[in-house]
């Protein structure tokens, strides 16, 4: 090996978003609707979540959640100005795969009819999206890969209990689906400059879904068949992972920054997950950022876990809030505990 081989060997890229999608399904459901499901009010789930409606899947219309996510990634595809021969790698982050098995990264590969790459599932819930684009960005600075495609698609609806029981959580969760292209940039101050991940275990089933699981096995499950049992519905506990949350944004937002020799005057729009707009609006008093400084929309879609940060990026980008040179800062926290933070210098 010459010494010109040598040094394109070692050569580390930067990698940068170049496309954009989203996908949310046409059924919206109001806090009004759910009001003849359970004993809650519009009042009661605005003052809790700042949520105002979501969207659901409807039974027949198609969709499910590759197919949502194949939707978000043919828009995010087409903006990048590539073909779908020119994915090298899908990362898939859900918490609603289509089946328990195989992953919903293989069923895009079919429905984009990519012939042959890589397809891996990212199981890391609200985090899933910040975990999926951390993998995409170190695959590419290592230069095995130019163009990885990250999806982030979320059907809740059709595993909540839409009784005042799970009034709790159901009123919180949408459906729909972001994707985003990495691509390749080489010039290193550029794209993603550095990302931030984090989780703690001991806290896993603060925030989980425990029914469906090998240790409560198929034969098991048909045995018991006990329409009570709860486990099979998410269960939250509200006030500790709120609490957990607001320190964990604050922390892995001010680590990117530090990392970066940035401060929080330099952010141009932080986009969080929307888990709660409560929680949004606390970070962003803590850190004493300008409404234009935060990007939200949680009132329009809920909270659509490993989805909500993609939708909410291509969004703001719809919406001109983003131009060449803004520092971004996407933050999530969630179930396992897990969170994390991506800081950008958007091309």
């Amino acid at each position: 090996m010459n010494y010109l081989n040598c040094v394109e060997s070692i050569i580390m890229y930067n990698s940068k978003i170049a496309g954009l999608g989203m996908y949310v399904p046409e059924n919206k459901v109001s806090n009004h609707n759910l009001t003849h499901l359970m004993d809650t009010s519009d009042e009661w789930i605005k003052e809790r979540t700042g949520i105002k409606e979501r969207r659901h899947i409807k039974k027949g219309d198609g969709n499910s959640t590759a197919v949502m996510g194949v939707k978000a990634a043919k828009q995010a595809i087409e903006r990048a100005k590539i073909s779908s021969d020119d994915i090298e790698l899908i990362l898939f982050a859900t918490l609603s795969p289509d089946y328990y098995f195989p992953g919903s990264g293989v069923l895009v590969q079919e429905m984009l009819s990519i012939k042959d790459c890589p397809a891996m599932d990212i199981r890391n819930q609200c985090s899933g999206f910040v975990y999926a684009l951390a993998t995409a960005d170190q695959f590419i600075k290592s230069g095995m890969y130019k163009n990885v495609l990250v999806i982030g698609s979320e059907n809740h609806s059709g595993g909540l209990d839409f009784s005042t029981r799970g009034r709790d959580v159901s009123v919180i969760f949408g459906d729909g689906a972001g994707a985003a292209v990495v691509s390749r940039e080489v010039d290193n101050d550029k794209g993603i400059l550095s990302s931030h991940l984090h989780s703690e275990g001991k806290h896993a089933e603060e925030l989980s879904l425990i029914g469906p699981s090998t240790n409560r096995w198929v034969p098991e499950i048909i045995e018991a068949n006990d329409p009570e049992d709860i486990s099979y519905y998410p269960y939250m506990n509200g006030q500790f992972v709120f609490k957990n949350a607001v320190v964990r944004f604050e922390q892995v937002i001010l680590e990117g920054l530090k990392k970066n020799n940035l401060s929080t005057e330099d952010i141009d729009l932080l986009i969080p997950h929307q888990a709660n707009l409560r929680i949004s609006q606390f970070v962003q008093r803590k850190f004493g950022l300008k409404d234009r400084q935060v990007y939200n929309n949680i009132e329009k879609y809920g909270n659509t876990t490993a989805a909500s940060i993609p939708i909410a990026l291509t969004e703001a980008w719809e919406s001109g809030l983003i131009n060449t040179g803004d520092k971004i800062v996407l933050a999530a926290f969630g179930s396992g505990f897990t969170w994390g933070s991506i800081i950008l210098n958007w091309q």
